[in-house]
């Protein structure tokens, strides 16, 4: 029998505070009712209803209090299904936090006539409180925020303004009314996370990638569209007092819901570091001069079926088991307060490095690292099954300016022939991961690789933890360098002296 206090625990909690245009249609409702079972995880601070250009002129914040009542009769059963030390946070204190941002469109809210709303003076308040972060998650138009800014502008230092700005962290899908483009313009160093399309053209967005494909084909023969689809979702999320609130699908399941999946603490993602990527995708700097802070669609390749899928939606869909069977154990959550019913996720440990952080480690270049989860355990005492993998999409960003084109196989070599909880691997020598690539030099800090533990256990339905290993290359004797200096890119890959080149500028 499981244990509460031996459940997966989060040491700390980051801020959150959402704007819905809920009502607009059922995603956003869908999407409140996940982010709801995995509250305790999560600090929040505010929920405001506010509009799109989907819903220019009205907002609903009675939908979100119809939500969160539902979930005041489920709690006492979630709480018996998490740490003692992660309780869920009491639906009474989640209503007094519901307000309203401006019940108009986008950037008609920025006017000096115009009072400020109680949604957008709720997160100035919220900002201010605390010197950490706060995730702003827009689930519709960003007027709430955009409107917060605007009357700081007036009544604060430029100085006081940019501090302001620094503790925000929003993550918007997409661009829902005209008001996101001007903070992109006007804040440029706000920490800003948006897909980069077309007017409209959601189906671009990495966001898209959660369940966009029950209507639009891509990456044909990848995702599994099963577990996103109403069938499912009917028998496996649309039941109990909390899974009623969860409406049938209209366009697609929950396209809000990747603001949050990567501030979920299951050890794979690393929210200040949305290029490292998670449940909720992975997003790059748009531009590197520190100009600017604004993040968009990166993409990852997939391997499945020997067949390989390279895009930006590939860096959620790709998870898309892993946190459908999670959601699914939360319902089931709220159904009971017997602990021996339902399913808890793997606690995993590498190298005595417990909790959801990444380890972080230093390595020379060559050498050999030994990575052991011996201590992973299973608070069900199911049995767990281990895959770990080199996440080389990430590790790609950072290898730009080395001598590698792309980052070289690493395999991971066994040294318990069990279950694989323990096993080696040799990082690249020098020349190949810590020489600039152009002017040849030998580089004291080369390539950052990043390896993923991915532990799933056998219960129903099966849950998994991950352990990210964050391993920064060294090369302390300077090895590796080479005198030839290059004058590009293409130039130290040699695409200039082959016969077809010389042959054609000789």
């Amino acid at each position: 029998m499981a244990e509460s206090n031996r459940l997966r625990k989060c040491a700390s909690k980051p801020r959150v505070f959402i704007t819905t245009d809920i009502r607009n249609e059922p995603d956003d409702s869908q999407s409140l009712v996940r982010y709801l079972l995995y509250s305790n995880e999560f600090e929040t601070r505010g929920i405001v209803a506010c509009t799109s250009c989907h819903m220019r002129y009205a907002v609903h914040p009675e939908d979100v209090e119809n939500i969160i009542k539902a979930y005041g009769k489920v709690i006492d059963n979630l709480n018996a299904h998490v740490h003692p030390e992660n309780q869920y946070t009491p639906a009474d204190e989640f209503l007094a936090m519901i307000k309203s941002g401006p019940a108009l469109y986008g950037m008609e809210a920025l006017k000096d006539d115009i009072p400020i709303s109680e949604g957008a003076s709720l997160l100035i308040e919220r900002v201010d409180e605390s010197e950490e972060s706060t995730w702003v998650l827009g689930w519709g138009g960003a007027n709430v925020l955009a409107q917060a800014l605007y009357h700081l502008r007036k009544s604060r230092s430029e100085t006081q303004v940019a501090q302001f700005c620094s503790k925000v962290r929003f993550y918007s899908i997409s661009d829902q009314d005209d008001s996101g483009p001007w903070i992109r313009h006007e804040f440029p160093k706000l920490f800003y996370i948006c897909s980069i399309h077309g007017w409209k053209q959601y189906t671009n967005a990495t966001w898209f990638g959660i369940s966009g494909d029950v209507n639009v084909d891509f990456d044909s023969g990848g995702p599994d569209v099963t577990k996103v689809k109403m069938e499912w979702l009917s028998k496996n999320i649309q039941i109990g007092p909390l899974g009623a609130a969860y409406p049938k699908t209209a366009f697609i399941m929950e396209g809000d819901t990747p603001t949050f999946l990567n501030l979920i603490q299951n050890g794979l993602s690393s929210p200040e570091h949305p290029e490292w990527g998670g449940w909720g995708g992975r997003y790059s700097l748009l531009e590197l001069s520190g100009a600017s802070a604004h993040f968009v669609d990166a993409s990852d390749i997939v391997v499945k079926d020997g067949r390989k899928y390279h895009s930006n939606h590939a860096t959620i869909w790709r998870w898309r088991d892993h946190f459908q069977d999670s959601f699914a154990a939360r319902i089931q959550w709220t159904l009971t307060k017997d602990i021996r019913k339902c399913n808890h996720a793997p606690v995993v440990e590498i190298n005595g490095s417990t909790g959801v952080e990444p380890l972080f480690l230093e390595a020379e270049a060559g050498s050999e690292i030994e990575l052991d989860a011996t201590a992973t355990y299973d608070p069900d005492g199911d049995d767990l099954d281990f895959h770990w993998f080199h996440y080389k999409d990430v590790s790609t960003a950072h290898e730009f300016d080395v001598q590698t084109w792309k980052p070289k196989d690493i395999e991971f070599q066994r040294v318990d022939e069990k279950d694989g909880r323990k096993v080696k691997l040799v990082l690249p020598p020098a020349e190949w991961s810590a020489v600039d690539r152009v002017t040849g030099k030998a580089l004291e800090k080369g390539c950052e690789h990043h390896f993923i533990l991915q532990v799933t256990d056998r219960g129903s339905p099966p849950l998994t933890t991950y352990k990210r290993v964050v391993v920064q290359t060294t090369n302390k004797k300077l090895l590796g360098a080479r005198k030839r200096i290059y004058e590009s890119t293409a130039d130290c890959l040699g695409i200039w002296d082959t016969d077809e080149y010389k042959s054609k500028f000789s």
